[in-house]
């Protein structure tokens, strides 16, 4: 599983927990998340994201 950090505010989207409190079940991969989606965090759309190694 991948994730995904704002380039705006750091918030990172990790697939395998997903945004609960935005109705994403842990699991979905980054493209299945509606493109209406934003950063919980600072309001961002999703193009504002960018595919992260964290290690």
């Amino acid at each position: 599983m991948r994730k995904f950090q704002c380039k705006v505010c750091g918030f990172i989207y990790d697939e395998s927990v997903g945004d609960l409190e935005h109705d994403i079940p842990a699991g979905t991969c980054w493209e299945d998340i509606p493109e209406s989606w934003a950063c919980p965090e600072c309001g961002v759309v999703k193009t504002d994201f960018e595919m992260v190694e964290i290690i």
